[in-house]
This record gives structure tokens, sequence and C-alpha cells, in this order.
């Protein structure tokens, strides 16, 4: 498994603005060969500045495939019209492979 974390540091103030617009995405990363799971990670009582935003992927060629994809580019059409302010800095992206998974 393959997968992919995009922590984003969200200003104050916009935090429901920002968690409104994954509510009301595209959808469209669902139906990508490939795709196991989205998650979104809210920060908790003052221990984080930023947002993580987790998907799994079946091998690292799929999630490569999909940022690729016209899908891709029509999920993320959003993501370049944000308010001005809502990012407090620069987002960091990260991609790990799954060596070890001890869920039921």
């Amino acid at each position: 498994m393959f997968v992919v974390a995009n922590r984003i540091p969200v200003s104050p103030g916009f935090e429901e603005a920002f968690e409104e617009r994954f509510r009301n995405r595209a959808g469209l990363i669902e139906s990508f060969p490939g795709f196991i799971r989205n998650m979104v990670l809210r920060p908790v009582d003052g221990t984080s500045d930023y947002y993580v935003i987790m998907t799994f992927w079946e091998s690292k060629d799929a999630f490569e495939a999909w940022t690729k994809s016209e899908a891709f580019v029509e999920a993320h059409k959003k993501a370049r019209s944000a308010p001005e302010g809502m990012f407090a800095g620069r987002n960091v992206f990260e991609m790990h492979e799954v060596i070890m998974d001890t869920g039921a």
C-alpha cells in the first residue's frame, strides 16, 4: 500500500471554509483505479497548525496515474481559487510506502 500525506497550514478563522471545501468536493478520486481511501484530519487542541489530507493507494504507480489524469486536474480546480489568506504557509507533501499495518 502507498500513502500520500499533504500537510496544509490553514490560517486562523478559515478552518470552517477549508473543511467545507472538502465536504463539497467533486469526489472524482473515489472511482479512480487503485484508490483505496481519503482522510481529512483536523488539528486538535493547538497540537498542530496543519490539517493533514491522506490518500491511500494500491501502489505508487496508481497514485502517479491519478496525478497525470484529467480527473486530477478537475478535482483540484477549486484549490487554485482559495480565498486570499486561507493558507498560513506552504503545504508539506509526503509519500510513504506502508511496511506494516496492524489494523483490524
